[in-house]
């Protein structure tokens, strides 16, 4: 594949607006992952970044049943982030910057 660096500049500014759009769909997605009965919640954005963690009162002491349940809270809402991803930025928004970028 020969890539012409005229065709790059002549669709940059394309690309940049698509990859803007990407990363505000990214940026607006928000989970809330939770684990022992919702005795820990850990929100989530869609760069998976850590927003916000609540941690009931019952457990706050437990150190060792915490550290199992951040674990699971976390990997509950990157799966959450990963579907969200899959879906609401979804593959077609994907393909079509690929399809640009394959074009040069």
């Amino acid at each position: 594949m020969d890539i012409n660096p005229f065709d790059i500049l002549k669709n940059f500014q394309v690309i940049q607006s698509q990859l803007d759009e990407f990363k505000n769909k990214i940026g607006s997605i928000t989970v809330t992952g939770s684990a022992g009965a919702g005795l820990l919640e850990i929100d989530l954005n869609g760069k998976m970044e850590i927003v916000d963690v609540r941690i009931s009162q019952e457990i706050a002491g437990d150190l060792e049943m915490l550290r199992d349940l951040i674990i699971s809270a976390y990997a509950d809402a990157l799966e959450k982030v990963r579907a969200a991803l899959a879906s609401g930025v979804g593959v077609s928004d994907i393909n079509n910057l690929t399809s640009l970028l394959g074009k040069m």
